[in-house]
């Protein structure tokens, strides 16, 4: 089985691909379209020139890489703003797709705190609520995972028809091998925890000058959200 698990930026993501790599039978892939995504755009991100050098940036390359085998699943952690127009995505068609969503206020909060004001374009939601009306698959908030995190993560495994593993609630403090250069900006949080964190508290209030991109995520965010994976949901995959 290979799972492509969508999400924006600051959702819980890098906790899920933790808690899919803790499993003795799945590996895991840190976004591997980021250094092509990079190396297109030029976009000023922390540590870009390290994350160029350091990883593959053909993304004809990179697709190759995401069909590969060779243990009973395979978990890719993917970003769909790093989905550039002719970046190959034949890869996907045989994937299981899961979509990893957040309050936009919550991401953007999370995000402004690592790198200077985000625009639309980075957190995501335009890009990832396209690739779940071209793809299909299971949505899941990760405010429900925190609240609940053995219910909805049995519920997802469920839906995805993967058998639940109890090894994906806890794992070690610290770096994994398979975490990108860039784990040394954004992974600090995961890297000191050991398990998916407590329920989150109230939504924040954002900035001012970035109210315009929490308007403009919002519907994107709410219409994927009315589609969310229920902590009792009967259903499979589609």
């Amino acid at each position: 089985m290979r799972i492509a698990m969508w999400s924006g930026p600051r959702n819980l993501s890098t906790a899920m691909m933790y808690a899919f790599g803790a499993r003795g039978d799945c590996a895991v892939m840190d976004e591997p379209f980021y250094a092509p995504y990079l190396a297109v755009t030029g976009h000023d991100h922390p540590m870009a020139a390290e994350i160029i050098a350091a990883h593959e940036s053909d993304p004809h390359v990179v697709g190759r890489m995401c069909r590969r085998q060779g243990v009973p699943h395979l978990y890719m952690k993917h970003m769909p703003h790093h989905m550039l127009s002719g970046f190959p995505m034949e890869w996907a068609d045989d994937c299981i797709h899961v979509h990893l969503i957040r309050h936009p206020a919550r991401v953007i909060a999370s995000y402004a705190a690592k790198r200077e004001a985000p625009v639309l374009e980075d957190v995501g939601f335009v890009q990832q609520s396209a690739l779940h009306a071209r793809l299909g698959g299971v949505v899941i908030d990760s405010t429900d995972i925190r609240a609940e995190p053995e219910v909805m993560l049995r519920a997802l495994c469920d839906a995805i028809g993967m058998p639940f593993d109890s090894d994906m609630l806890r794992w070690p403090a610290g770096p994994r091998a398979a975490d990108g250069i860039w784990a040394r900006h954004w992974y600090g949080s995961v890297h000191r925890s050991s398990g998916i964190d407590r329920a989150e508290g109230p939504v924040p209030q954002v900035p001012a000058a970035l109210q315009p991109v929490l308007d403009a995520a919002l519907p994107y965010y709410l219409g994927l959200h009315a589609q969310r994976l229920s902590p009792c949901a009967d259903t499979s995959y589609r």
